[in-house]
């Protein structure tokens, strides 16, 4: 008989499994901790050897150049002669952004960048949505200016020595070729010289930054002398709707001024010098991009941009006459691009390793390299990766899927500027974004519109993006995280 005066104790209630999800979810990483483990990987550390000069050559190498040498000939069908408005446009959406890296960059200065700010304001599931489309952003961002890469050496090989690679070994499947075997290439001599170190690496960084400046400033002075007013008579034609749609793609443009976030583990003075380099470089950015954008429209109707390659090339043959200036501009092309390609691998390869160390991602994207400072196996197996992904599939498609998953970190980095001010007014900030929580507020609504500005096919990218993401982390890192195994 039962004894209904003396319940059996019970050992959890039955809504127990699901607060324990959800504690999980919302679980944070104190910035104290995040802080204090700057720098430490497995097996070695990552050195402290750069300069606010070095971060700033980072970040403009990591953004000047995709959107003028590869992705303009692309916006301007979308937006015409407005396409400098588009530009304006994307360069506002990304300056809201970037005063709220600089904000978080000053106070949290590590290598995760905007997953880290995430994990430290809104817990580990929105900092593993956040990292999952840095993953998008980076890996993707590469393969895609690796493309453009090879679209450049073509014009410059077929100007010096009249030989071009075949399309079939150089463009994807589906734009007539089989493999892209220039943009395989350029990826894995980025490799190169990231597996020596990241002073070796900014120091390569910084000769190519200042080849690709002066490469665009010749493009300006020649683009000049064939510039036509009548050019920009119908600067609109295809509406606001066509500028939209070209300042969502150009966006692709802007990402990159976030890498110096990146290395927050390996600045000398992190607090004071990243939100200078990140400021400093997409202002530099800006004013390029819309002078180049100008010149350019101004030099060529827009109707002649579709289907272009290598425009900025071609533009100056059109003009001088000539193909010498063309090839030069092209060789300064192919040095410009193959920053884009170094910078931004390098901030695909930190982020995976500050992911690593909080135990989300395995282990071995943490390991570092005694000798190099570096995190060798990581930086092999993600340029093998972004290398094959840049072999295989078409420019246009990956433009978008970039746009889109930097579009969704930086809304969340927006976000965590006013949580973290809310919960830690008292922090130690050596930057704030100023007008209180307006610009950050701004930058948010900036990044939504964009992203509803890009077209339904990417959305369906970056849906499935984000359910093979979910997948991974309820299956592998919501258990493996070091808070997870901490908390037992």
């Amino acid at each position: 008989m039962l004894d209904h005066g003396a319940a059996p104790p019970a050992t959890e209630p039955p809504s127990a499994p699901k607060t324990s999800v959800l504690s999980a979810l919302v679980r944070r990483k104190p910035v104290e901790a995040l802080v204090a483990e700057g720098g430490h990987g497995e097996g070695g550390t990552l050195r402290r050897s750069l300069s606010m000069w070095q971060l700033t050559m980072i970040s403009i190498g990591a953004t000047l150049g995709t959107g003028i040498f590869v992705v303009l000939g692309d916006a301007v069908p979308q937006a015409g002669p407005a396409v400098t408005l588009a530009f304006v446009i994307a360069g506002l959406t990304a300056l809201f952004s970037a005063l709220s890296y600089a904000e978080l960059a000053g106070s949290i200065p590590v290598a995760g960048s905007s997953y880290s700010y995430a994990y430290a304001t809104m817990g580990e599931f929105v900092a593993w949505v956040c990292g999952w489309c840095l993953v998008l952003e980076y890996g993707v961002s590469v393969a895609a200016v690796a493309v453009g890469w090879g679209e450049y050496l073509n014009e410059l090989l077929d100007g010096t020595i009249g030989v071009t690679i075949p399309d079939v070994l150089s463009s994807a499947p589906g734009e007539g070729g089989l493999f892209n075997l220039p943009a395989l290439i350029v990826v894995l001599l980025a490799m190169v010289f990231l597996l020596g170190g990241a002073k070796e690496s900014a120091r390569a960084n910084t000769i190519m930054v200042i080849v690709k400046i002066a490469a665009l400033v010749l493009f300006c002075a020649i683009g000049f002398m064939g510039f036509k007013s009548g050019n920009y008579s119908d600067f609109m034609p295809l509406g606001t709707a066509g500028v939209s749609a070209a300042a969502a793609s150009l966006f692709f443009s802007y990402i990159g001024f976030d890498a110096a976030s990146t290395a927050g583990e390996e600045a000398k003075n992190p607090q004071r010098d990243l939100p200078r380099a990140i400021m400093l470089s997409l202002v530099i950015v800006t004013g390029l991009y819309v002078l180049v954008a100008a010149v350019a429209v101004g030099a060529w109707n827009w109707k002649d941009f579709e289907g272009s390659e290598a425009t900025l090339a071609a533009i100056m043959n059109s003009v001088t006459g000539q193909s010498f200036w063309g090839t030069l501009l092209a060789a300064g092309a192919v040095i410009s691009i193959a920053s884009v390609v170094l910078t931004v691998l390098y901030g695909q390869t930190r982020v995976l390793f500050a992911m690593s160390r909080d135990g989300l991602v395995p282990k071995v994207f943490g390991k570092v390299h005694r000798k190099s400072g570096a995190p060798r196996v990581n930086t092999i197996i993600v340029s093998l990766f972004c290398g094959i992904l840049a072999a295989a599939f078409p420019l246009g498609e990956l433009v978008n899927a970039t746009s889109i998953g930097t579009l969704f970190a930086f809304a969340l980095v927006n976000v965590a500027v006013i949580v973290l001010r809310r919960t830690r007014p008292d922090m130690p900030r050596t930057f704030r974004v100023p007008v209180g929580w307006l610009f950050p507020i701004l930058g948010f609504a900036f990044c939504v519109y964009n992203m509803f500005s890009l077209g339904p096919i990417t959305w369906v990218v970056f849906g499935g993006w984000m359910a093979v993401g979910l997948v991974f982390y309820f299956s592998y890192g919501m258990r493996r995280s070091r808070l997870a195994t901490a908390e037992k």
